[in-house]
């Protein structure tokens, strides 16, 4: 699957007073794993096909050893819910392969999604054992649309959550996602580019991203630039003849203190005596002591009068390495990163879950499911539930999340006992008035319609920047971050400690 055969003929139009993408998807029904449709075909021939059933899906330990995560790809798994039928030709190459019957083909052409979907809104700060998706449909329905939701969500959250910690380490310098090139396809590419803003990132090099997003495409010149000229001068030259706005000058292609540098305060000095604003200008490092670089760098330019320049710096950064950076003083205020970032490379994947949590009996109550594990990790919450975010109302901060079932409710003015599930002894009491709740999921399907519009992918982005605002700096830091605990209820974990024991005493 690639971007280039998934948008076809893309266009705008004005749809009540904002632009919005019209886009010719391919249908991604079968983008699947073959065991979902094996047990789809089961549950039509040996178990009541409409039964309902409750999924979550969620995951376990932060990506890179963080603190935290950030939520993205609902957008595309609406998308996906909402094109989620079988075309004459997935039918037919369903048939070929052998193995499902006549009848359950029959009833593959009619399939439409039915079922309620709740989900964490994109650019929300989350926590491992919530859930970050839930659906609420037929078995057949729930357990076909398993693949593509984790595909979707693990690997737009992995890419969201890493440029969340380049940005952090930036410490408020721009950052500029460069990765298309080096992504896993192109899919990855733009996909990944518009989680990464999502995360932080002012802008991306990917166009496709920018044209479908409506996000703020960046860059500057390559190397080849440089080198296609009789000389550096004369490339610099034409370049900011051409792009006098936003000229960024890639200094480091022959020698970057005694060539590259000089050339471009010789343009730039050429630009201000021809009354040329120098509006947004400066230079590019992609090599070399990048610390030691930007210091002489910056002395040159503040020395030639121009103290405003940017220096932009690019060349395998990542959070750890712009951190050392920043730590070593380099005059460094704007960013380019690539292949770290877009591949999450020390972190390539996310490990999202999706597990059964309740059946609805005969009389419409939910009846409990728990997944046991030899690993304490891997046991499942039961029931169906929801989570509230606690914040202090003094300081704004995040203090904890709270996982309930869905039939609890609380009150702001009551007290409220926060207990560690994994250790109970270990609690907290909240004082009624001295802390917020808010409800964390947002209604996404109901009964099959969509009931929740996607926001820009900038305004996203301004929630996530707020969103981070609440977690405390022990957070946030990239090594050994403070833990946000997520709570269980008292009735939750009552439930799931008696069908643990239950679970225990017949055997299983």
């Amino acid at each position: 699957m690639h971007v280039i055969t998934i948008y076809r003929n893309c266009s705008k139009k004005a749809v009540n007073g904002r632009k919005e993408e019209i886009m010719d998807r391919q249908n991604l029904t079968l983008m699947t794993d073959l065991y979902e449709l094996t047990m789809m075909q089961g549950y039509f021939r040996h178990k009541d096909q409409n039964e309902t059933v409750i999924f979550d899906a969620f995951y376990r330990k932060n990506p890179c050893d963080g603190g935290y995560a950030i939520s993205a790809g609902l957008e595309q798994v609406i998308q996906y819910i909402k094109e989620l039928r079988f075309e004459q030709e997935d039918i037919d190459y369903l048939a070929s392969l052998g193995i499902f019957q006549e009848d359950f083909l029959e009833y593959l052409k009619t399939f439409r999604f039915s079922g309620d979907i709740y989900a964490i809104p994109e650019g929300t700060v989350m926590f491992p054992r919530e859930p970050v998706i839930k659906v609420i449909a037929p078995i057949m329905e729930a357990q076909l649309v398993e693949t593509a939701i984790l595909n979707i969500i693990n690997h737009q959250s992995l890419i969201a959550t890493k440029a969340a910690r380049v940005c952090y380490a930036a410490r408020g310098d721009g950052i500029m996602e460069f990765g298309l090139r080096r992504a896993q396809g192109p899919d990855a590419g733009t996909y990944g580019a518009r989680a990464a803003v999502i995360g932080g990132c002012i802008g991306t090099s990917n166009v496709l991203c920018g044209q479908l997003f409506d996000v703020p495409v960046k860059g500057t010149h390559a190397h080849s630039w440089i080198m296609s000229f009789s000389d550096e001068y004369t490339a610099f030259k034409t370049y900011a003849e051409m792009y006098p706005g936003a000229c960024i000058l890639l200094v480091d292609t022959y020698d970057t203190l005694k060539s590259g540098v000089p050339n471009a305060i010789r343009v730039f000095t050429e630009m201000r005596e021809a009354g040329i604003p120098l509006t947004f200008y400066g230079i590019r490092l992609d090599s070399g002591d990048l610390a030691y670089l930007s210091k002489q760098a910056r002395k040159m330019l503040d020395a030639a009068g121009f103290p405003d320049a940017v220096i932009s710096a690019s060349n395998d950064l990542d959070e750890y390495l712009i951190d050392s950076l920043k730590v070593q003083g380099a005059a460094i205020t704007s960013w380019g990163v690539g292949t770290n970032l877009i591949t999450s490379k020390d972190n390539p994947s996310f490990g999202g879950v999706y597990k059964l949590a309740a059946i609805q009996d005969a009389d419409g109550h939910f009846i409990p499911k728990i997944k046991v594990s030899e690993n304490s990790e891997k046991v499942t919450n039961p029931g169906d539930k929801k989570i509230y975010r606690i914040y202090e109302k003094d300081t704004g901060k995040l203090k904890a999340d709270l996982i309930c079932l869905t039939d609890e409710n609380y009150q702001e003015t009551d007290d409220l006992m926060l207990f560690d599930p994994s250790e109970p002894w270990k609690k907290t009491k909240l004082h009624g008035g001295t802390y917020r709740l808010r409800p964390l999921m947002e209604h996404v399907f109901h009964k099959g319609e969509c009931c929740y519009t996607s926001p820009k992918v900038m305004d996203i982005r301004a929630y996530c920047q707020k969103e981070l605002d609440t977690l405390w700096d022990e957070t946030k830091r990239l090594v050994n971050p403070h833990e946000v605990y997520v709570d269980l209820s008292q009735k939750l974990y009552d439930t799931k400690i008696r069908l643990l024991e239950e679970m225990s005493g017949s055997g299983n």
